[in-house]
């Protein structure tokens, strides 16, 4: 950053000179409303969100940022540069001064304007932002040299952290489709391995009971509901994550050790019948849409097996896409799973176990990794966007919290 240095010492090593957005820029919110848009509009259709939609006609064609007037509060979600449509509680600022670069203020706005907003509003919740407070937003005005150089660096960060994104996602994915090819291939059928139905294997085989989500409690009977199963638990858990009280079920249906449970009612017909192993010693509830499945194999494999393509095709069969989507005890007895004798069902699972859980650390250190260079580039972001009033040095120390106090006294 050994130019952009010089350029401050050049043009402004006593300072910057700040102004308030109302004084330099337009404000104001478009006219649209969401249920204008459409799948293959013409023009962007900035919205409360980072989602940008579409439609057939514009409101604006100009330079400008975009940030909710509702929803992400605080939030700059979009620089625009041309012609576009705006959502009626969206705010759009266009500068009506020319020694402004549009692009360093959106930067600018993207490191410092979120807290502003807060700080504004003390210790009220904000629920929506009025047009005063925007307008009352400090905008530092170095000359446009420096603008340039800061827009050029942070341009150059945002592709490189995008592109990092982007590699870090591809690898968690290539990975997640290495292991699964993996155990398809590990647990397909073979020659001189019996294929049997659940039903086959089932001691017994039956539905949870009902809880509703306003039942569950910090402390009482260990319970898995459903969609848990879905969110919350992998191949295998041993301890659940919600509890109930025992009088808020009519008819409590239990799980123990080794059971197998199935969520048969879900959104998506090619995850339906999501299983998962309870491998933990305490005795739990089965919420109501769980089918629990006693058996004596191996739970762990059982569950390797069951989330294999070959047993996934099988549970999704004749479901038909829908807002809901359901299974049945019947359905999931005629799945036909491969079965070893037990101690080769224990060596797969063991393997299986040690594989998953390498993808598993990859799934939490890559997102780890991406956090990192996140943070680390709005580190360098706010370290370019952090100025002193004219009159005083540039802060060596760009601590933009600190900054951000100061802009905001002078309010």
């Amino acid at each position: 950053m050994s130019k952009l240095n010089e350029l401050i010492a050049q043009f402004c090593s006593d300072g910057v000179e700040y102004k308030n957005i109302g004084e330099i820029a337009e404000v104001g919110t478009g006219s649209s409303n969401g249920n204008e848009a459409i799948d293959d509009g013409a023009y962007p259709f900035f919205v409360r969100s980072q989602t940008i939609k579409a439609k057939n006609d514009y409101e604006y064609d100009e330079e400008a940022i975009i940030i909710p007037g509702e929803g992400g509060i605080g939030e700059i979600f979009h620089y625009v540069n041309g012609k576009y449509a705006l959502h009626q509680r969206v705010y759009r600022i266009h500068f009506t001064i020319d020694t402004i670069n549009v692009k360093f203020a959106y930067y600018y706005m993207q490191a410092n304007f979120k807290s502003f907003i807060l700080k504004k509003a003390v210790s009220a919740t904000v629920t929506s932002i009025r047009k005063p407070m925007v307008e009352g937003f400090p905008m530092p005005i170095p000359p446009l040299e420096v603008q340039r150089e800061i827009v050029r660096i942070l341009d150059n960060l945002s592709v490189l952290t995008a592109e990092l994104t982007a590699e870090l996602k591809a690898e968690t994915a290539a990975r997640e489709k290495q292991y699964e090819y993996y155990r398809d291939e590990l647990l397909k059928p073979k020659a001189g391995i019996p294929m049997v139905t659940l039903k086959e294997i089932a001691t017994d085989i039956y539905r949870g009971s009902g809880i509703k989500r306003d039942q569950v409690t910090e402390d009482g009977i260990p319970c898995v509901r459903y969609g848990e199963i879905y969110t919350t638990y992998n191949t295998w858990f041993d301890e659940c994550v919600s509890h109930t009280q025992l009088e808020y079920v009519s008819s409590p249906k239990y799980f123990e050790h080794g059971d197998i449970l199935f969520a048969i009612t879900g959104e998506s017909v090619e995850d339906i019948a999501k299983s998962v192993a309870y491998i933990g010693h305490e005795k739990c509830l089965a919420g109501g849409d769980v089918v629990v499945l006693k058996h004596n194999q191996n739970p762990r494999y059982l569950a390797h097996v069951l989330a294999t393509k070959a047993a996934r095709d099988q549970k999704s069969k004749g479901k038909v896409k829908s807002k809901v989507v359901h299974a049945s005890v019947p359905s999931i007895e005629k799945i036909t799973i491969p079965l070893p004798p037990i101690d080769v069902q224990e060596r797969y699972a063991d393997v299986l176990d040690n594989f998953e859980a390498i993808c598993t650390n990859l799934n939490i250190s890559l997102p780890a990794e991406v956090k990192a260079r996140k943070k680390q580039y709005e580190f360098y972001r706010d370290q370019l966007l952090t100025f002193a009033e004219t009159g005083k040095t540039i802060l060596t120390d760009r601590q933009t919290d600190r900054q951000t106090d100061r802009q905001t006294d002078r309010q």
